[in-house]
């Protein structure tokens, strides 16, 4: 899963840290090229390949300059980065989760880039962007890929059914049963993950918390009805069942691009993905609308991406190189490339060109963008999923009941912002 938020507890190998901290590596000389270390986080298959040539073109054009390449598993990152910068060993650049940086800008472990040629192009980048890079005024990432959550679907199926992509969760409800009856394909096929259930606070006008009240909204009447609405849709003609075992999430994503399931709720880095699938080996087939409303007349989903920072605990030589690392793999050129070789949406507008706008599943999700919703810079906003992940399967899977889940994860939210009413 790339989307995961509370990364599972893991301790880092002192070793990882030592070999990943550039600013401290022993083979850089006086009069030698300086050695930067970047912990990427991307795909290892899909995306590394295209990076790992960038950074090619990089040390060519900056002769002083060369890039270790750790790829560093998404799901593992956020604790082994902690670890290793707690031991001032970090990496001099990570490819961070939008959600981690203002936790790790907060704890100091990021070094601020106003002003700095990291973000010499500022202007060029989507402002929502920017300021999802920001914690308490300063800005300490460079955004590199951005993402939402789109309802994404088989046109084919949908087209046979004589559907249309639905607007609301009740035309959702409705097509999915007419999908089943035309053509015998289950029309829907719900994540039980939390960062996917968010999509339905949003149609309520809630969220987890509310930030600016510092009150927890987790359980409140509104966010009871959203997920009322995300539990609906697990039963009823033409909606999958919920899958709450360990591979839900390859399950769901096998059965959509096989065919066996007519929509799913899914982000932009599983584009590559799907073109992979027999339902799509045809690139046009693939629909991608907006995330349908709840009853607040509200559509939308998380603003995810990456964001590129720099560890604040490197010497001055490796942070000079960092930057200017960063400004070069988020530069227009760059992430055009990236976005053509991998399929990811960028975060400036003069990387979307014609030819990168030529893929239906980037042209489709940018379509999106304007309904995604921007996280509050609160640091311990990623770590709000992790309660609800426990909670939503076993609510999902009939063990517990909606009330007694939501309460239960109120109860641990509070412990995660003890500041916080509820």
């Amino acid at each position: 899963m790339r989307r995961g938020i509370a990364a599972t507890a893991l301790v880092a190998s002192f070793a990882l840290a030592a070999t990943a901290c550039g600013g401290s590596d022993s083979g850089d000389k006086a009069d030698g090229p300086v050695t930067i270390t970047w912990w990427d986080t991307s795909n290892a298959t899909n995306e590394a390949p295209t990076y790992k040539a960038l950074i090619k073109d990089f040390e060519a054009a900056n002769k002083n300059i060369k890039v270790k390449y750790v790829n560093v598993q998404f799901d593992q990152a956020q604790n082994k980065f902690d670890t290793a910068a707690g031991a001032s060993g970090a990496p001099d650049v990570l490819r961070s989760e939008v959600g981690w940086t203002p936790a790790f800008a907060k704890k100091g472990y990021f070094l601020p880039l106003d002003g700095t040629e990291a973000l010499a192009d500022q202007a060029k980048f989507k402002s929502n962007l920017i300021e999802q890079a920001k914690y308490d005024g300063k800005t300490y990432g460079v955004p590199l890929v951005t993402d939402t959550l789109a309802l994404v679907y088989n046109k084919q199926l949908f087209e046979k059914a004589g559907v249309e992509a639905p607007k609301t969760w009740d035309e959702l409800k409705t097509a999915a049963a007419t999908i089943k009856a035309k053509t015998g394909v289950d029309g829907y096929w719900g994540s039980t993950q939390a960062y996917y259930a968010q999509t339905f606070l949003y149609g309520e006008g809630t969220d987890t918390v509310d930030a600016s009240a510092k009150k927890i909204t987790v359980n409140s009447a509104a966010a009871k009805k959203g997920y009322g609405t995300w539990l609906s849709l697990f039963s009823g003609k033409g909606l999958h069942k919920a899958d709450t075992t360990a591979d839900a999430y390859a399950h769901i994503q096998d059965a959509f691009v096989n065919g066996k399931v007519a929509a799913i709720i899914q982000g932009p880095w599983e584009i590559t993905n799907f073109y992979k699938g027999s339902a799509f080996a045809d690139k046009a087939n693939l629909g991608i609308a907006t995330v349908p409303g709840g009853s607040a007349s509200k559509a939308g989903a998380p603003t995810g991406g990456h964001n590129l920072s720099v560890y604040a605990g490197s010497d001055a030589a490796h942070q000079k190189a960092a930057l200017k690392f960063v400004n070069f793999m988020t530069s227009a050129k760059s992430q055009s490339t990236i976005a053509l070789k991998n399929s990811t949406l960028p975060t400036r507008d003069d990387a979307y060109t014609d030819q990168v706008k030529a893929d239906p599943g980037i042209a489709g999700y940018q379509t999106v963008l304007a309904a995604a919703q921007p996280r509050p810079a609160l640091p311990e906003y990623s770590s709000l999923w992790g309660p609800l992940d426990t909670e939503l399967p076993k609510v999902a899977g009939g063990k517990e009941s909606l009330d007694k889940g939501l309460s239960n994860a109120e109860t641990a939210i509070a412990k995660l912002v003890p500041d916080f009413s509820k």
